[in-house]
């Protein structure tokens, strides 16, 4: 077995291993830490590349990994030992690496006193019958996601989704440069902008439909609750050569007069069920209780943002998941706090209109974008 330093494939396993370490031990969020590492270890792209997939993969595909190897385990494993067993056994199962190339350079980043261990163990995993108890552990999601997504979208369209979101993501380049999900601009273009019109995006950071609609010729308000974010808002926006006035603000509470705007956007935090693909750790991060406790806020910062448009004017309330709480009941807890407020016939190209409540709810499901869920309304 080789693996040594020289071995260029054995540098890949190690930083992809200390990108898990961090995560898992530090709590690190995949995208920042994975930029970190790799702005460190300055290696060639084709290698970053694949540390990149490693490390997502590995990370998005944890729950299916552990059940694959778990047969040839007794005790229990140091985590360095456990991530470098993930890696290999993801470049075993998801990968095209020839797995006697994928076991000698995972084996040869480990510690010299458990390569015979990490050798067997992926050996028998190669060699083993792929057998998986229920489709969230193959897919890998915990059971409560699996089971919300069947509940609130039905079998076909959740595991539909549920698969779509284990694919790399995909993104699409607008004119300007900037990169986002195809999904962004679709709720954009729900807003109808017409040039000139004073539009207020209440939770806007990283800035993309902030941007998007300045470019379409409104005049745009952008405001988010952090200051980190708003940091993140005011670099986007300073690349762009946008001319949006930035603030930190309270979505609940924002700093526009009353009946000034001629529409809004509530690009709400939500829980994240449709974009699990572009956020490889987020699965593990989610509680079951998220969707009920955000849709409580949601509610709050639509209502609240209702209140700063003109009679006539349009709202667009967004979140990139799929689940009845956060769409659904929130449409319903807003048109009941806020009479001033009526439906707006269901977004164009949806794929799928669920019109059973008050208000359409208008869901892209996870594809050739991220899933999103949006809703819109007019002031009377």
């Amino acid at each position: 077995m080789s693996g040594g330093p020289a071995n260029p494939g054995v540098a890949v396993r190690r930083v992809a291993a200390d990108a898990l370490d961090r995560i898992d031990a530090g709590g690190a969020y995949a995208n920042l830490v994975l930029g970190e590492i790799l702005d460190r270890a300055k290696l060639e792209r084709r290698d970053a590349a694949l540390v990149t997939e490693l490390v997502y993969g590995s990370t998005r595909m944890r729950r299916a990994l552990d059940h694959r190897m778990a047969p040839f385990l007794f005790d229990e494993l140091e985590p360095r030992v456990r991530n470098l067993l993930r890696l290999g056994v993801y470049q075993l199962d998801h990968t095209s690496i020839p797995s006697h190339a994928a076991v000698d350079a995972t084996v040869g980043a480990a510690p010299k006193r458990v390569r015979n261990l990490m050798n067997a163990v992926l050996r028998r995993v190669d060699r083993a019958e792929i057998v998986y108890p229920s489709d969230a552990v193959a897919w890998s999601y915990p059971d409560w996601i699996v089971e919300i997504l069947r509940e609130d979208l039905g079998r076909d369209d959740a595991d539909a989704s549920l698969l779509a979101m284990n694919e790399r993501a995909s993104t699409h380049t607008r004119d300007d440069g900037y990169v986002q999900d195809r999904a962004s601009a679709v709720v954009v273009d729900a807003l109808e902008i017409q040039a000139g019109e004073r539009v207020l995006d209440l939770c806007a950071a990283p800035g993309g439909k902030a941007t998007d609609l300045a470019a379409r010729g409104a005049m745009v308000w952008a405001f988010d609750r952090r200051p980190s974010r708003v940091r993140l808002l005011e670099r986007n926006i300073r690349r762009l050569d946008a001319a949006i006035p930035v603030g930190l603000a309270d979505g609940a509470a924002p700093p526009i007069r009353p009946g000034s705007m001629d529409a809004v956007l509530v690009d709400a935090p939500c829980s994240g069920l449709g974009s699990l693909r572009r956020r490889a750790d987020a699965r593990w991060r989610i509680d079951a209780d998220a969707p009920d406790r955000l849709g409580r806020l949601q509610a709050d910062l639509v209502v609240a943002a209702a209140d700063t448009l003109r009679s006539g004017g349009r709202l667009v309330y967004s979140v990139c998941t799929l689940t009845r709480s956060e769409l659904d009941d929130v449409a319903v807890a807003v048109l009941e706090r806020c009479p001033e407020l009526e439906p707006v016939e269901p977004l164009p190209g949806a794929d799928r209109i669920d019109a059973s409540g008050p208000a359409a709810i208008a869901r892209l499901l996870p594809g050739d974008n991220d899933g999103m869920g949006v809703v819109r309304f007019r002031r009377r």
